[in-house]
């Protein structure tokens, strides 16, 4: 039986031609059509000063698809660290897993949006001080105890409904990073392969068991469609926006996480980052994956407008699951 997941950003370029209103309310009906569905989880990012109204807030998103639903896990993956007051986050994410009642996973990285950087008036050398007291700060947080912080005596209510609180997963696109996530978090998700075997080195220097394998986030988007070539003419520019966008955020950063500038359509197309898929050709790859086989969907990628997203996820239920369940 194939998994599958849903993810959304929040993109909402002026070629979408809808009301940034209109998309969290479609992403809300997504969250109770994945519950519906059996999704595994409920994906959200976090950006900051982007043109496109990226989401800059995914707690309160989660806490309303919390609201809204009843067994999908929420994940937040993932929130920039050192922007974020380390006393108010441990806060807003514990009201978040009560209202959840211990659905929240949280993901946490450096940063690398320069703009962001500057926004928040962080220095970007200072993002290993801020991950570690803020990581620090969040477990010390959810322990119940009062704790020192910033020389002060401290208590954070309520606790999490999770206890210890959720699950913090490290992400990174350094060596640094990863040693770091292999010290201080729970788990650790690399933008490419090779950072894992660092991380696996210093956990088995710090003792702790050999997490095995190495693997990353894929960040292929695979979009279903009636017709392949249609479909690409319909939602090509909002995959190319999308790609531009963090093709952008990463040349300026030098940061390994998979997009790059392109120049058309067609030439991504060529890319095969993103793909259409027929129903039956996705059922068909699902079904070779056998106990692998897992869909992570984007609906509004790139800014998708939710009448054109729906259509791709009706097919995904009608003639997809049908064959893989």
């Amino acid at each position: 039986m194939a998994m599958f997941a849903i993810r959304f950003d929040m993109r909402n370029p002026e070629i979408g031609g809808v009301s940034m209103a209109e998309r969290y309310a479609a992403a809300l009906d997504m969250a109770e059509w994945g519950d519906r569905l059996g999704a595994m989880f409920f994906g959200l990012s976090e950006h900051h000063a982007s043109a496109d109204g990226y989401l800059p807030s995914p707690l309160p998103l989660a806490a309303a698809v919390a609201a809204r639903t009843t067994n999908i896990r929420i994940s937040i993956n993932a929130i920039p660290a050192p922007f974020h007051d380390p006393l108010r986050l441990a806060e807003d994410i514990a009201v978040v897993d009560q209202l959840s009642q211990g659905r929240l996973d949280i993901g946490l990285v450096g940063g690398y949006v320069a703009e962001e950087f500057t926004m928040f008036g962080v220095a970007p050398s200072e993002r290993p001080k801020r991950m570690i007291e803020l990581v620090t700060t969040l477990k010390q947080a959810w322990s119940g105890a009062p704790f020192e912080y910033r020389g002060r005596t401290v208590q954070v209510t309520p606790m999490p409904f999770q206890p210890g609180g959720p699950k913090l997963t490290l992400g990174g696109s350094s060596e640094g990073a990863a040693r770091r996530a292999a010290r201080l978090g729970d788990a650790f998700m690399p933008s490419e392969p090779h950072f894992w075997e660092h991380y696996r080195d210093e956990c088995l220097q710090l003792g702790k068991p050999d997490p095995g394998p190495g693997y990353a986030g894929d960040t292929r988007v695979v979009y279903v469609g009636a017709d392949v070539d249609e479909t690409w003419d319909r939602v090509g520019q909002y995959f190319l926006h999308e790609t531009n966008a963090y093709g952008e955020w990463q040349a300026a950063a030098g940061v390994e996480a998979g997009f790059h500038l392109v120049p058309d359509v067609e030439t991504l197309r060529a890319e095969e980052r993103y793909r259409v898929v027929t129903p039956d050709e996705f059922a068909a790859e699902l079904k070779a994956a056998g106990d692998y086989g897992f869909a992570l969907l984007h609906p509004m990628v790139g800014g998708v407008p939710p009448k054109l997203a729906w259509e791709s996820l009706e097919l995904f239920e009608h003639e997809v699951l049908p064959q893989v369940q």
